[in-house]
């Protein structure tokens, strides 16, 4: 390198800022640049699964989060196909409970933490090109209103999302790519007191998320074969959705106050790229995005974050040591999110099957077993942790319906993980 950064991180949202706060803390010297302006919102599920909860209590955060008056997600429930499942929300070691941050929240959080550890940010930059040496990516050159600068570094780590110009520029290929499975339309409302949770039929996913300032957000899920459709008047399939496969809820949506326009997308994009190369790397939805019905972007880049920083802990000075940790970050990377991603698209589908609606209704009325469910919903556990204990059933003739169900596994499995 000559002279500069240890990293500069293009996109400053969750994946890019919590990699900048973590590699700052290790000692780096992080320049973390983003191209909108702080603090925004952008469009989101907002909901942060218990694992990332627990990256946010271990790097010293969620105080702040709880101090900004986020809504504490302390129960979940699921309804499908007349089965209801509802249970406190599992909790685990740092993550008392589940949040839903606005974004404009939870990412001015996470860079603010990154500049106290000592990260220079600067928004309002875009990104022209890289900088190369000897076949390795070395820097950056982005614009501000103030003109153009060249920095250079060690590594630049692209967290600039689906659309990444960063994985544009050093020409990453996908290779894991999926179908669009679904298409997705949110809306914003006061004056709905439902807790968390989710609703299922055929073809419809309805998702009630609380959210600062005693927002619900609510979010439906069609099957990508009717977005042309869906998108000609999102929000009368929206509240037509709400209606037939939540009424309860569309009951309570008729009394309150919709105090957001209604947003949308058909551009669920399913993918994993190449992760890293000489000089670069790829976190977020840069390296890997998924279908946003499973909730799992938040938290997947939490995670990702940290696998890097921990990874990036040997010392990077020898560029041969450098992608060697690289290479580590991408594996691990892929082994820890491949699982997820495979039951995201299952759940994409939006198809429901009889022999899962019979697990699920043995599961609702097992307290135990539903408190297991939704910790492998959470992702705190796996799915063949669900049903490993004997002593819960005393029925053989229950361990038959699931060797019929034993190849609708996949179904189940797309389930808990959204």
């Amino acid at each position: 390198m000559s002279g500069g950064w240890d990293a500069v991180v293009v996109g400053a949202r969750v994946a890019g800022a919590a990699t900048a706060l973590l590699l700052a803390r290790a000692g780096r010297k992080v320049l973390l640049i983003d191209r909108a302006a702080f603090p925004s919102d952008t469009m989101s599920t907002l909901f942060i699964h218990q694992p990332g909860v627990a990256k946010l209590s271990e790097w010293g955060v969620l105080p702040a989060l709880l101090d900004s008056g986020c809504p504490v997600l302390d129960t979940i429930s699921y309804e499908v196909g007349g089965v209801r499942l509802a249970a406190p929300a599992p909790v685990m070691p740092g993550a008392p409970a589940a949040f839903a941050p606005r974004r404009r929240v939870l990412d001015q959080l996470l860079v603010d933490a990154a500049v106290k550890a000592g990260v220079e940010f600067v928004d309002r930059a875009n990104l022209q090109e890289l900088v190369h040496s000897d076949g390795r990516v070395t820097g950056v050159r982005f614009r501000t209103a103030t003109g153009v600068r060249t920095e250079h570094a060690r590594l630049v780590v692209g967290a600039d999302g689906m659309r990444s110009r960063v994985a544009q520029l050093v020409d990453a290929p996908l290779e894991v790519s999926d179908p669009r499975a679904s298409c997705v339309y949110y809306t914003a409302w006061t004056g709905i007191s439902t807790g968390f949770g989710f609703h299922e039929s055929p073809g419809n996913w309805i998702v009630r998320i609380p959210t600062h300032d005693d927002l619900t957000l609510i979010s439906t899920y069609f099957p990508q074969d009717r977005f042309a459709e869906v998108k000609q008047d999102p929000f009368r399939h929206h509240l037509a959705a709400v209606r037939s496969t939540a009424p309860e809820l569309y009951q309570q949506v008729c009394e309150a106050d919709q105090v957001e326009a209604i947003i949308g997308t058909g551009d669920q994009q399913n993918y994993f790229r190449r992760g890293h190369g000489p000089g670069w790397v790829l976190v977020g939805d840069a390296g890997h995005h998924l279908d946003t019905i499973s909730a799992r972007g938040i938290t997947n880049a939490l995670l990702q974050a940290a696998f890097l920083a921990e990874e990036l802990a040997v010392e990077t000075a020898d560029p041969a040591r450098l992608d060697a940790a690289l290479a580590r970050f991408t594996r691990r990377r892929d082994e820890e999110l491949t699982e997820p991603y495979q039951s995201t698209l299952e759940l994409a589908r939006l198809t429901v099957t009889p022999s899962r609606l019979e697990m699920l209704r043995t599961i609702a009325a097992s307290p135990e077993l539903t408190g297991r469910y939704f910790a492998v919903v959470a992702g705190m556990l796996g799915i063949d942790e669900l049903f490993d204990d004997d002593a819960l059933f005393d029925d053989d003739a229950l361990f038959d319906d699931f060797d019929d169900a034993e190849g609708d596994l996949g179904d189940l499995d797309r389930e808990v993980q959204s």
